[in-house]
């Protein structure tokens, strides 16, 4: 029936199918497209679609077959360095696969009817037979010589494919989305491999930015450790010759058959191994050489000049201490940090490239850019630099700026280094390693907003992004450390202000006279010279020149709060000097002109939270200026005369009491700034005070209380 007859027609139509298949075939082995080809190619299609004949194109390529060979995948690891790929024999094979297809995409047009889509398919085979294949093998013993090597290999082969995608031309019969179908049949010969890359480019960027850290950290360790062991040396020279000297004792004070007879006419006897090492000890220490240092080139740091070794304990410690100081502004680098940024770029940029992969592996492309940004932020910041700035601080805090004076005038063979002001050193040279700090952060900014925002890995409007987080609490953590750096080297700068006050200041600059006899001319005559002390000229030269340095290289409000610290923080050593003088009516007029001084100095730096305090201080001067006679009770001429406590009669020297005792309660005079006890402190510091303490204290409190 029916069925029978179907079943023949169909026998018929294979035999027939598979006679011309044949004939189609032979003619793809001779290459006859004009001919058999073409001829047998429209047969088939027009039978039954023609999937037999697109196939038998597909499998009967030479390129298919392997007869014909696009290139060696290990051409490009061939007499290269470690870590090093060649790209150009990667890139030959593309552009000979380039040639393949444009060829073939001219064949099949030639060869099949308009309306059959043999060039998709033909791609996708070829991606599938061949371009998978060398990848495969290329990566494979790429990852073998080295997680460089394969990272570089994989990216360089990447952006090879995906300009191989974009350069391609569809055939006459392809369909709209071609460009989309054959970037996506490229690309998918990498989803095998894009995870390992991703995690190895990560692994590859960490392991190597923590080394490059590493490495500048030993070699500035070990230029560090070869200073400090030229200025000790003399110091272990010195016990050297006291161990010799020690060992020397013992052998004359051995008794006498202990040691060997050496007769004059003997030859020369064999070496006794004791005093043989303590001849040997005497010749090296009776010549003993300085050591020179090696100029070490990395990391690179201006060397300490090289004097002659300290041949003290404290002159080796002050002399190592200057070197420290000196090597500040090397504890980071710039060029480190620019080594890692460029290491960061290259790792991020080839990473980059399969963010145009879609769905999951560009996501995860995206994400591990970021996460290499942080990693950045993580060996810089918390490695590098913040390492850097806690052994600034630490220097700073063992800085001594006299031993160093010291050592300076030793060194120099002379007193003209010891009027050196040493002590605006210290946050000079930490500025020098701020300025580092804050290039290093500008490079920063650069990079984000090149590498990543303009790209588009990153948003910078999120906060909630991890790069974006990061670079808030790096930048955050910069400026904590230069803060504590600041405050570290005000520190030693109010150290050395004390230690002006306490070496300069003499006790006739507030109180002339003092040296007198009473009663004499030289107690009644003073030199009334109102300009100010050479300890408060003194002290205003060096703190100026700690803050017209911080000026202009310096972020506004950073200089700002450095500013106000340094007038707190000698506003409150002044009062502490102030507290310990004795300060007379005539040296009030001193006291004044150095107060005036101070606050001139104080009104320049433009610090308005600062002028109370000085304003208070200024006011605080009028205690010393008022006069008070001396009551009649310590220079009456008898008891009968002296004068009552319980007189209600007013004195010139009850006014002159009063009139004190008003300015020391007088809230408002002082801004707040002061209390009225601690004014009342102040006012102890009057050369009279003792003099005229009660009449003060009557006019403060009251009338006072009588014994019954």
């Amino acid at each position: 029936g029916w069925a029978v007859r179907q079943g023949k027609l169909d026998a018929l139509v294979q035999v027939f199918e598979s006679a011309v298949l044949r004939e189609f075939e032979q003619g793809l082995a001779v290459d006859d497209v004009d001919g058999r080809m073409i001829r047998y190619a429209h047969v088939l299609v027009s039978l039954n679609g023609g999937r037999a004949a697109i196939d038998a194109y597909i499998d009967g390529n030479a390129v298919m077959q392997k007869s014909k060979i696009l290139g060696n995948p290990l051409d490009c690891l061939d007499g290269v360095a470690q870590g090093h790929v060649d790209l150009n024999s990667s890139q030959s094979f593309f552009e000979r696969l380039a040639r393949l297809l444009v060829d073939q995409a001219a064949t099949i047009d030639r060869v099949f009817p308009p309306g059959v889509d043999v060039f998709t398919p033909f791609l996708s085979r070829i991606c599938e037979g061949v371009l998978a294949d060398y990848l495969t093998t290329l990566y494979d013993e790429a990852h073998d010589h080295g997680r460089e090597t394969y990272v570089k290999a994989v990216s360089g082969t990447f952006g090879q494919a995906v300009r191989l995608a974009a350069s391609l031309k569809p055939s006459r019969s392809s369909p709209s989305d071609f460009s989309t179908q054959s970037s996506l049949a490229i690309t998918q010969c990498f989803d095998r491999h894009v995870d390992l890359y991703l995690t190895e480019e990560l692994a590859f960027f960490e392991t190597r930015a923590t080394e490059d850290v590493a490495r500048w950290e030993r070699e500035l360790s070990e230029q560090q450790e070869t200073t400090e062991s030229y200025f000790m040396s003399n110091i272990n020279r010195q016990a050297a010759k006291r161990d010799f000297l020690t060992s020397f004792k013992k052998v004359v004070m051995m008794p006498v058959n202990v040691l060997p007879a050496f007769p004059f006419a003997a030859s020369k006897p064999a070496p006794n191994p004791a005093l043989a090492n303590l001849e040997a000890s005497a010749t090296s220490q009776s010549r003993p050489r300085t050591p020179t240092l090696t100029d070490g080139s990395t990391p690179n740091r201006s060397p300490t000049p090289v004097h002659e070794a300290p041949t003290t304990e404290l002159a080796a410690k002050a002399a190592i201490m200057n070197s420290r100081l000196e090597g500040i502004k090397t504890l980071f680098s710039i060029e480190v940090a620019l080594g890692l940024t460029h290491l960061a770029q290259s790792c991020i940029e080839r990473a980059a490239l399969f963010v145009k992969m879609p769905g999951k592996h560009g996501l995860d492309a995206k994400e591990q850019c970021e996460t290499m940004f942080v990693k950045l932020l993580n060996v810089l910041g918390s490695r590098h630099i913040r390492t850097g700035f806690d052994k600034a601080v630490e220097h700073l805090g063992n800085y001594n700026p006299r031993q160093v004076r010291e050592y300076r005038a030793q060194t120099h063979n002379g007193d003209a280094a010891i009027g050196k002001p040493v002590g605006v050193e210290p946050l000079v040279t930490f500025l020098e390693l701020v300025n580092v700090g804050d290039l290093i952060q500008q490079m920063i900014d650069v990079f984000y907003a090149q590498e990543l925002v303009a790209t588009k890995l990153t948003d910078r409007d999120d906060f909630l992004d991890p790069a974006v987080k990061e670079k808030k609490r790096f930048e955050q953590m910069l400026d904590e450390r230069v803060a504590a750096g600041l405050n570290k080297g005000i520190d030693v700068l109010i150290d050395e202000v004390e230690y002006i006050f306490a070496t300069t200041q003499q006790a006739l600059d507030f109180n002339p006279g003092a040296d007198a006899k009473p009663g004499s001319k030289a107690a009644a005559v003073h030199d009334f010279d109102i300009s100010p002390t050479a300890t408060a000229k003194q002290i205003v030269d060096m703190i100026s020149g700690h803050t017209s340095m911080l000026v202009g290289s310096t972020d506004k409000n950073m200089l700002d709060v450095f500013m106000q610290e340094v007038g707190l923080r000698l506003f409150t050593a002044l009062c502490k000097h102030f507290k310990r003088q004795r300060i007379s009516v005539d040296g009030s007029i001193k006291l004044i002109s150095d107060i005036n001084h101070y606050s001139t100095f104080i009104t320049s730096l433009r610090q308005k939270p600062l002028l109370p305090y000085f304003a208070a201080l200024r006011e605080l001067g009028q205690i010393y200026l008022i006069h008070i006679d001396p009551p009649g009770t310590y220079f009456g001429g008898g008891g009968g005369k002296r004068i009552s406590m319980l007189s209600t009669k007013a004195t010139k020297t009850s006014l002159q009491a009063r009139e004190l005792a008003a300015v020391i309660a007088d809230h408002e005079r002082y801004h707040g700034i002061f209390p009225t006890e601690e004014v009342y402190e102040f006012a102890e510091r009057r050369a009279d005070w003792y003099v005229v303490k009660g009449d003060v204290e009557r006019a403060m409190y009251g009338v006072g209380c009588s014994v019954m």
